[in-house]
């Protein structure tokens, strides 16, 4: 089987691993940067469930903490027909202190060709907002919590993202 291509998004945030840590395992610093509504139990084995828009609900388990450098847990979607169903895919999240911050590394492994894009494209919409949050600011309201915005792959939709039709 061939190896699927990953998501590779690096970005510096102002900010210490340690504040940074917190933004992938506590569920209130969560909802900061993702989700409507969040349930966190950050230890191996732990859930992660997201509703990042009153509709679609992200869910996997936690796999690795190790504080405050790096978070590894399972993710897809709730629901029949997902392109991408609960735990079929793994984001890797690092954190290494560097001059005026910390690198944060996320790799999302495991995911098919027809989503890959839009996710891509989510990763680089929530590391923005977790970086004005972990640098003291307030994100302004996240667009991509609309529920018409369908976060979950399904049928020929196309994307992990993807305007519904209402």
């Amino acid at each position: 089987m061939a190896d699927v291509p990953e998501i590779v998004k690096t970005m510096t945030i102002r900010a210490t691993p340690e504040a940074l840590f917190a933004f992938f395992t506590d569920p209130e610093k969560m909802k900061q940067w993702i989700g409507t509504d969040v349930e966190l139990d950050a230890r191996p084995g732990g859930v992660f469930r997201v509703v990042p828009n009153r509709a679609d609900v992200i869910r996997g388990r936690y796999l690795e903490i190790t504080p405050p450098s790096k978070v590894v847990f399972t993710w897809g979607f709730e629901g029949d027909g997902q392109a991408l169903p609960v735990g079929a895919s793994v984001v890797e999240i690092t954190l290494r202190p560097v001059e005026g911050g910390t690198e944060v590394r996320l790799v999302h492994r495991a995911l098919p060709d027809g989503i890959r894009e839009a996710h891509a494209a989510g990763w680089s919409h929530y590391l923005a907002r977790i970086a004005v949050a972990a640098e003291g600011g307030s994100p302004a309201p996240d667009p991509l919590a609309d529920p018409n915005i369908r976060h979950g792959a399904t049928g020929d939709s196309g994307g992990a993202i993807a305007r519904g039709s209402s």
